[in-house]
């Protein structure tokens, strides 16, 4: 429903903003008493690993719960047991579902490494190593990779990426896709999105909006515009150079066991050599500057903490933590008491290894200095806080991994079809796979995507082409899911599910992996607190993208201002007393 007051107070709510910040939060909403929403999408936090950690599991820590913020929360929420992400279930696509209430068919983004055949490559060679081309204005396009991730930064090595302060100014326009229908000019993220976001309607009603996360590509969740729907954007490049903590972190962000003697100082120096994923304990470092942006935020502060500004009507982060936690091998010689060298699960149910267990109790306890902030600031009871994820992670199951080519020499869908993928997705940053395989054929006709899936299917091997058993979707089977690529440009020809525990990699560095299809990779997190809500668990199949007409509808605002919402009649979240 409309919010009645919106039209009345449109006009002065900028100036009450500076001037009366608890004043311009309330203008929101005048009847759900919610006037703010913390959003955390924790990175491959599954439902189950949270049924585990709020409730006990039997025989491990002594059944005793081993996440107390999370289980209060709980105490005040309801619980969505049978929660599912987009599929793909990538950081990119599930990003956008939460914040658009569409699937990648409608908002176009697959993958944060992807294809567009109605686009041209950038202007330079991006990091990752997207090769620069050429594109002429009004020209018939070839098509090219897409890449929305830290191959588009100034310099990828810095925590900064080359821009100032995590901004979204960390973005090289040279080395982004470009557009023959425009001019040839480069393709923002926030422009590569096809619909609006609730950060753009928020903005809009005159609300607040801050957003944290692990890329500077990540502004695409300000929407189609300028970019500027989001007021505080913070995203320190995760895959930056790890031996920059000392001198780029923002100390006034960094965790106190993340400093020494006053100066930033990363606990695992033996990893200092890769970037932030690369280690257990590093990862948490690095996410506690997202944590502190948001302490920052809720206390009336920008995410510095350098100056003031009214706490946002919808601001939040990722973390990082529980999915490095989940599929990281460690490779730097011994680990930290406490940890193990390889992360992930024990078991089927979902005993966590010692490495993950620290993850998620670092998670737990993050989430209990937002919550302390929002009451030590008299913004707990106006605050819904909706904990998610963008994606699971597969197999929980150990039993159940296996890495192709890593494990048993085969080949991965891609490289059996190789001589049918344009030139992009041979020798540069793609193909996209992980623990599925997107596929965009050179020729996009029906008569090579048959082909591509006989030479799929061939072969007496029962690994060949890596699907194991599992699942390809092409033809009608495809359409039903993404639509039909011979009329949209961003569609894949063949995507290529296989069974769960199949990772494509040729390496041994990590036992999961997410972008499938799986149970394991979809079921995540999703719960909504607020200290007026009573206990409840909701069994019936919900999406992530469910949350978006959701933060709305708490917000007084109407849903169906989010186009996606509108094309997929995506509804809001059951189980909730909204006005």
């Amino acid at each position: 429903m409309r919010n009645r007051s919106l039209g009345v107070l449109a006009g002065t709510l900028l100036l009450a903003a500076w001037s009366v910040p608890k004043v311009y939060a309330a203008h929101i909403n005048n009847r759900n008493g919610i006037r703010h929403v913390l959003l955390i999408s924790v990175d491959g936090m599954h439902a189950l690993d949270y049924a585990n950690c709020a409730n006990g599991i039997s025989g491990f820590k002594g059944g005793t719960p081993y996440c107390p913020n999370l289980k209060a929360l709980g105490e005040h929420g309801v619980t969505y047991l049978n929660s599912s992400t987009s599929r793909p279930s990538d950081s990119f696509p599930g990003l956008m579902a939460i914040v658009t209430g569409g699937s990648p068919r409608t908002v176009g983004a697959y993958y944060d490494v992807a294809y567009d055949r109605s686009l041209q490559p950038p202007a330079v060679d991006t990091g990752n190593g997207l090769s620069a081309g050429s594109c002429t204005p009004g020209q018939t396009p070839d098509g090219t990779r897409t890449e929305y991730e830290e191959g588009i930064d100034y310099d990828q090595t810095q925590l900064n990426g080359g821009g100032t302060d995590g901004q979204a100014n960390a973005i090289d326009p040279s080395r982004l896709e470009r557009d023959p229908a425009n001019d040839c000019k480069p393709v923002y993220p926030y422009n590569f999105v096809r619909t609006n976001t609730i950060f753009g309607v928020i903005h809009k009603a005159g609300g607040r909006t801050a957003w944290s996360d692990k890329h500077a590509a990540y502004i695409a969740v300000s929407g189609p515009g300028d970019g500027t729907n989001v007021d505080d954007f913070y995203s320190p490049e995760i895959n930056s150079n790890a031996s920059n903590f000392a001198t780029q972190a923002p100390p006034q962000l960094v965790l106190p066991e993340c400093m020494q003697n006053g100066v930033p100082t990363l606990p695992d120096q033996n990893a200092i050599g890769g970037d932030y994923t690369s280690s257990f304990q590093n990862i948490q470092c690095y996410d506690g500057l997202k944590v502190m942006a948001m302490v920052n935020e809720i206390a009336g502060k920008t995410h510095s903490g350098t100056g003031h500004a009214p706490m946002p009507n919808i601001l939040g982060m990722n973390f990082q933590a529980v999915s490095i936690g989940e599929k990281l091998v460690y490779q730097y010689g011994s680990v930290a008491s406490g940890y193990s060298t390889t992360g992930g699960d024990l078991d089927s149910i979902g005993t966590p290894s010692d490495s993950l267990l620290q993850e998620i109790e670092f998670v737990d306890n993050s989430i209990g200095l937002m919550v302390n902030e929002l009451k030590k600031e008299h913004q707990y009871d106006s605050t819904l806080i909706i904990i998610t994820a963008k994606h699971g992670q597969s197999p929980i199951d150990p039993a159940r991994l296996l890495r192709i080519p890593g494990d048993n020499g085969g080949e991965s869908p891609a490289t059996i079809i190789s001589t049918l993928l344009p030139d992009s997705e041979v020798n540069q940053i793609g193909p996209t796979e992980d623990d599925v395989s997107l596929l965009w054929l050179a020729n996009n006709t029906p008569a090579e995507t048959a082909t591509a899936v006989g030479m799929l299917q061939s072969g007496t091997n029962p690994v060949h082409g890596g699907y194991n058993g599992g699942e390809i979707f092409w033809g009608p089977s495809l359409d039903l899911m993404f639509g039909d690529p011979a009329t949209d440009p961003r569609t894949p020809n063949i995507v290529v599910a296989p069974n769960v525990g199949v990772i494509y990699t040729g390496g041994k560095k990590k036992v999961s992996e997410h972008g499938g299809f799986a149970h394991d990779d979809t079921n995540v997190i999703m719960l909504l607190a607020n200290p007026d809500f009573s206990p409840e668990s909701v069994n019936a199949p919900v999406q992530t993208a469910q949350v978006a007409p959701t933060i709305l509808k708490a917000l007084g605002l109407d849903p169906h201002s989010l186009q996606a919402v509108d094309v997929e009649h995506t509804a809001v979240l059951p189980g909730l007393s909204l006005n």
